[in-house]
């Protein structure tokens, strides 16, 4: 009786040994494969800003159009950073055609949850092709109004910068679905003004001192003709109209010039800006 104890102890203590051996080298394989894992997110990921470092220059020096080279940028940034934690997971074991076959029903089920984000990455392959606007261009979309000068056009958003240094994201599916007005698409722009003048004003003195104003204009463009003319009879001033062309980046000084020009010219020949007035009579 006493042999039989010893016997069925020394196999349990044999199965039991056997059993922590197996369990030991197991654990330290999977802290070895955890390290080396995690060794290749940390080199792999560092890789990868240098991978894109040197594609930017590559694409500066090719001299690529700005919005692809932003677009494939951010595309390159996504695609590098997935393929480092594909390898570092099929490290701990996990196979790669497990790994395809989740990411397969992830991204079903994520298009499924996601169509606006997916929406976005279409609209900016869509800006990509057709090029209704370029980096540096100052646009503005017109179903809710925002503008500014086009920063970058990412998979997702297109940057803008306002007037003001603000920066505002757009989704691409809005800038591709929505109507776009391009201010510097055009290599010329046309000024139209309007300018208040009294009833009483001669009008062919007025369109003389707003020609010779025009004339004095630096911006102005020789080659196409200065219009002057009477816009519209308002209850308080006749409406004088101005019609000229500049080049685009000159729009803004030049409006801005022209306008507090007429202003020093209509007070050396007293003619008058009327402004809206209320006349009280009291009759007693």
């Amino acid at each position: 009786m006493l042999l039989e104890t010893t016997s069925i102890e020394k196999m349990a203590y044999s199965l039991a040994y056997e059993y922590l051996g197996k369990t030991g080298t197991a654990l330290l394989d999977f802290i070895g494969n955890l390290f080396v894992a995690i060794l290749i997110l940390v080199i792999g990921l560092r890789l990868s800003k240098y991978i894109v470092k040197i594609c930017v220059k590559i694409f500066e020096q090719s001299k690529m159009d700005p919005m692809l080279q932003s677009f494939l940028i951010s595309f390159l940034k996504i695609a590098l950073k997935i393929l480092v934690f594909i390898f570092a997971i099929t490290k701990l074991g996990i196979a790669a055609s497990s790994i395809v076959a989740v990411v397969g029903s992830a991204g079903l089920a994520l298009g499924l949850s996601l169509q606006g984000s997916l929406s976005n990455i279409a609209g900016g392959v869509i800006l990509l092709l057709i090029k209704p606007f370029q980096v540096g261009d100052y646009i503005k979309e017109d179903s809710t109004g925002k503008e500014g000068t086009v920063q970058a056009i990412g998979i997702m958003y297109t940057r803008l910068l306002s007037v003001d240094n603000k920066t505002i994201m757009i989704p691409n599916g809005n800038m591709s679905s929505s109507s776009i007005t391009n201010y510097t698409y055009q290599k010329k722009r046309k000024i139209d003004l309007r300018i208040g003048i009294g009833y009483h004003d001669d009008i062919r003195k007025v369109k003389e001192v707003l020609f010779h104003v025009l004339q004095q204009e630096s911006a102005l463009l020789d080659e196409d003709p200065i219009q002057i003319f009477v816009s519209e009879y308002k209850d308080s001033c006749i409406e004088m109209g101005i019609r000229y062309f500049v080049k685009t980046e000159d729009y803004w000084t030049s409006r801005w010039r022209v306008l507090e020009n007429i202003k020093y010219a209509f007070d050396e020949n007293g003619i008058t800006i009327p402004f809206n007035q209320l006349d009280v009579n009291i009759i007693k």
